[in-house]
């Protein structure tokens, strides 16, 4: 499973049983107000299509250091594999979601649809870049 966690939302994307490729699952909503951060649904899905192991795409800065947001997705990952006791990896996913904004602009897909698969998207590209290197 890939997960783009962002401060809103988190993508979600899961392989094939093989391990080749990523397909886009769902977009989670995330509300920091009420703490409701999607565990409970990644852990949901984790079940339904009997995950073994979580790649959290890791946003690091272009000069390779770490900044807030990929210090959010180190907690997030964190706190989701206590919750769900499976191995959670950090993936750098630098440009990812500047790459699935470019593919579904090229695709000529609306601004109100890019922003409602966007982060989907980006998960697939985290969870497909891991199966590449690591296949």
């Amino acid at each position: 499973m890939g997960l783009d966690v962002g401060s809103k939302t988190v993508g979600v994307a899961i392989s094939d049983p093989l391990g080749w490729t990523a397909q886009g699952v769902e977009t989670i909503q995330i509300d920091e107000n009420r703490k409701q951060f999607g565990y409970d649904r990644v852990k949901e899905l984790v079940l339904e299509y009997e995950v073994e192991k979580v790649v959290v795409g890791l946003p690091k800065n272009m000069n390779n250091t770490i900044g807030p947001r990929a210090e959010s997705s180190k907690i997030y990952a964190e706190v989701l594999e206590a919750r769900i006791g499976l191995p959670v990896v950090l993936w750098d996913e630098r440009l990812t979601t500047s790459a699935a904004e470019r593919t579904l602009i090229e695709a000529d897909v609306s601004r109100k649809k890019r922003k409602e698969v966007i982060d989907k998207l980006a998960a697939v590209m985290i969870l497909q870049s891991y199966l590449d290197t690591t296949n």
